[in-house]
């Protein structure tokens, strides 16, 4: 078994590639078939996070990804907001697989990606997290974000209802 302090040593952030695509799925259906930290249930199809990657990509979003042993571990991208009178806002998505977790990695892709989108000219990042992901929750408090609201009952899953606590970080 490798050493978790040795992998961790070895992890780059950066942006996400092409290349990354398919690792990229993967991790992000790991996490979603836990099913308590995303809206997803499962991954979408390889087309499709191809689709999403590349406009990504395009667009100048920021996305940037945790990479290590060739595998992305994590990720965290905003996506701009496409009406005009919003565009100068992002939407924060974000997600680390387990054995990668409590060990700084979401703060460091959190952070590398809110550089991005200030230089990338958004004022204002938001996110949804799910009220009972308290670790999710003070990550995102200690990088400033606020909180701004609750959704009562805004997920289902399995059956539960859970609250979404609404959070946004406006550069100044």
């Amino acid at each position: 078994m490798v050493d978790q302090r040795e992998v961790m040593g070895s992890i780059a952030i950066e942006p996400i590639r092409e290349d990354h695509v398919e690792s990229f799925r993967q991790a992000l259906d790991i996490v979603a078939r836990e099913r308590k930290y995303l809206i997803f249930l499962e991954a979408p199809s390889v087309e499709q996070m191809r689709a999403f990657v590349l406009d990504n990509i395009a667009a100048g979003h920021p996305h940037r990804v945790a990479v290590a042993g060739g595998e992305v571990v994590g990720w965290c991208d905003i996506r701009r907001l496409a009406r005009d009178a919003q565009a100068h806002c992002g939407v924060l998505g974000m997600g680390v697989i387990p054995g990668y977790r409590d060990r700084g990695l979401g703060r460091k892709l959190i952070l590398s990606a809110l550089e991005a989108a200030k230089h990338a000219g958004l004022r204002r990042v938001e996110l949804h997290a799910h009220a009972d992901n308290t670790r999710a929750i003070a990550l995102y408090e200690k990088v400033g974000f606020l909180h701004e609201g609750i959704a009562r009952d805004a997920v289902r899953i399995d059956g539960r209802y859970i609250d979404s606590v609404l959070m946004a970080k406006i550069f100044d």
